[in-house]
């Protein structure tokens, strides 16, 4: 037997026992699922406060807006556990039917965020003497949805072992996960309120504010090889 007659049998032989292993170790792949939710408290209230108004000129609209503005953050500063910042200033023309410019328009907001709802309702109970609220959301802080996020992820997984487990047994084999993937979700930013006009100073109260809970969910997807 030449050397070339010896080189195709032993790579023969090799590729035969490189198939018989792949068809040794290849098992049934099999795709799951599972999904696991937790509540979490709406612990966090998010509002956003405008100041608008309608002039004859840019000049005179700034003074207005930036003189309220300016009065709204000083109020904020009596409320510690509120935090509030500037979140946009707007100016447009108005425009007559000729086409011409007749008036401006200027709209400036204040984004407030505080885990203490009480000082916050106080605090838009107050502003909107001279200010609208734009909106009011209550959601969970981002420690309060981590926990939950947590929770619902060992759930889930503990799901998706039951399942592996479940369709393995049913097969008389054992099983091992090839691949996970983990992916949250859920229900959050809920809406208290939307547009509110400034109200006269004898109507100020406090704003009601009910918190509520949002909903969390935690989506395992993954494959199992069994064996």
């Amino acid at each position: 037997m030449n050397r070339l007659s010896i080189l195709k049998q032993t790579f023969a032989i090799f590729f035969l026992l490189m198939a018989g292993t792949v068809t040794a170790s290849a098992g049934l792949v099999v795709e799951l699922s599972s999904e696991a939710s937790r509540p979490a408290n709406n612990d966090l209230a998010q509002a956003t406060v405008s100041a608008e108004a309608t002039g004859a000129t840019p000049g005179e609209l700034s003074r207005q807006i930036n003189n309220a503005i300016s009065e709204a953050l000083k109020t904020a500063k009596g409320y510690p556990a509120v935090k509030a910042k500037t979140s946009g200033t707007n100016t447009y023309p108005v425009y007559a039917k000729n086409g011409k410019i007749e008036s401006w328009r200027m709209r400036s907001d204040i984004s407030l965020e505080s885990g203490d709802t009480a000082a916050l309702s106080e605090l838009l109970g107050k502003l909107q003497a001279y200010l609208g609220v734009s909106s009011l959301n209550m959601l969970p802080a981002p420690e309060t949805r981590r926990k939950a996020e947590n929770e619902a992820m060992l759930d889930a997984i503990v799901l998706f072992k039951a399942r592996s487990k479940l369709v393995a047994e049913a097969m008389g084999k054992n099983y091992s996960i090839t691949h996970l993937t983990v992916s949250t979700g859920g229900r959050f930013a809920q809406p208290v309120m939307r547009a509110s006009r400034a109200m006269s100073a004898e109507a100020a109260v406090p704003m009601p504010m009910e918190s509520g809970e949002s909903l969390v969910t935690v989506s395992v997807s993954g494959k199992i090889e069994i064996e």
